[in-house]
């Protein structure tokens, strides 16, 4: 029988007991969690108090406030477990009816409250809770990057008052790595595929069920870039010049790539004749912003790539166009009839056309003879359909009878492929 616990138990009972009598109480300001002791042997209950801290940094703090009147002495201990026993901490005599004490390490603090025969005594554990942190990259390629983070805490135990026996606080410790608001892993180790094109900052946090936690941030220098353009216009007719404006981001600039596609409904017809592969490259480019001039008519796809060089690494990203760049086909419109009487209101046979390359245009009288014949053999420099006047209504100088008049147009278009039309169109002359 150990008689030295016996008489241990002893004596705190009987020192609980007049502090029960009393009403005092002993708080712990600043503290963030307050549970109770599980003691296997010791069959009292005592609190404990949580503080967040720093290594090395205690920030435990006790006080007792007394309702004895006068002046008395509080006697602060605290518990050696070499020793298992109370040992002498910190003494004071006033008339205060709160005594105090703070920076505590962690352990088991007893006060006594003594004014002649009035003994008044309460006890406590306090244990401070800290975390060191560490994080760092250190994988970073063109499809992924790796973090580690790595952590040291404060081991929480307590000691039965009554044997000694060291009891382990389990803290439920949890990790998380954050980027801004977002939760982005909760392990040591993420890897995260598809790197961002920016350097980014990501924050390590660690944590335990008492809300003390501890973080750093670990930046992340990006080592890809982000591939994207811009196009105007979008559409029109050919010979249509687009401008390519380059807004990739993170990349080198002179380690551009540019991809023109040929007109696609070609590759698709090549393909349907053919089991060898296709060549669907129609042009390659390496400035920052080109401009390309696209001279027949087609749909056409462009693909851009964009490099980041680092000291192991060559990264890319690609960037293809949203839909397809549309150069019109060949177009002839003619008018179904003019009124060459002088007015200045529709006095010209007019035709218009775009994305042709020639043209030739005859126009006959309702017997077959040619009154007027128009051509051009390398239309070229215009941005909008093509208005041209094609006759003013005179034959020989002298203005050609009202009547039915019959035209033919022949020519080829951007696209190749010629074009043909014919049709009827009214001379109408009016009395001014």
């Amino acid at each position: 029988m150990n008689f030295r616990f016996l008489k241990k138990i002893f004596s705190l009972s009987v020192l609980v007991f007049w502090g029960f009598a009393s009403q005092a109480q002993l708080s712990a300001p600043g503290s963030v969690f307050t549970g109770q002791t599980q003691y296997p042997v010791f069959s009292e209950i005592d609190n404990m108090f949580i503080f967040c801290t720093e290594k090395d940094f205690p920030e435990g703090s006790l006080s007792v406030e007394t309702t004895i009147g006068g002046t008395k002495t509080f006697e602060w201990q605290k518990y050696s477990n070499l020793s298992a026993s109370f040992e002498f901490y910190f003494s004071e005599s006033t008339e205060n009816m709160v005594s105090s004490i703070s920076g505590l390490d962690d352990g088991c603090y007893q006060v006594t409250i003594t004014q002649g025969a009035t003994v008044e005594t309460y006890r406590a554990w306090v244990m401070n809770s800290w975390f060191e942190v560490a994080g760092s990259v250190t994988e970073s390629n063109c499809k992924y990057f790796q973090m580690e983070g790595t952590f040291t805490s404060a081991d929480l135990k307590y000691y039965d008052l009554a044997d000694n026996s060291e009891v382990s606080l389990f803290k439920d410790i949890q990790v998380m790595w954050k980027k801004g608001e977002e939760i982005i892993s909760r392990i040591n180790t993420p890897q995260i595929d598809e790197p961002p094109y920016q350097d980014t900052e990501y924050d390590y946090v660690v944590y335990d069920r008492f809300g003390c936690e501890a973080s750093i941030k670990v930046l992340y220098e990006s080592i890809v870039p982000k591939a994207s353009f811009i196009i105007d216009p979008t559409e029109g007719e050919a010979p249509l010049e687009v401008i390519f404006t380059n807004t990739s981001e993170n990349s080198d600039a002179d380690e551009y790539e540019w991809f023109f596609f040929r007109d696609i409904n070609d590759i698709k017809r090549e393909a349907e004749n053919s089991s060898a592969p296709i060549d669907s490259i129609m042009e390659y480019a390496y400035n920052e912003s080109p401009v390309f001039t696209y001279e027949n008519t087609g749909e056409y796809m462009v693909k851009l790539v964009a490099k980041k060089r680092s000291e192991f690494h060559t990264c890319t990203d690609t960037s293809y166009l949203e839909d397809y760049i549309k150069v019109d086909s060949s177009f002839v419109d003619v008018p179904n009839f003019f009124t060459p009487n002088g007015d200045g209101d529709n006095d010209e046979f007019v035709v218009h056309f775009w994305s042709m390359k020639e043209i030739r245009v005859q126009l006959f009288n309702r017997w077959g003879r040619v009154v007027h014949s128009w051509e051009n053999n390398n239309v070229q420099g215009f941005e909008n359909t093509v208005s041209q006047s094609i006759w003013d209504g005179r034959m020989g100088g002298r203005p050609a009878s009202p009547g039915v008049y019959y035209y033919v147009i022949e020519g080829l278009g951007r696209d190749d492929k010629k074009r043909w039309a014919h049709g009827f169109f009214h001379l109408i002359r009016e009395k001014k």
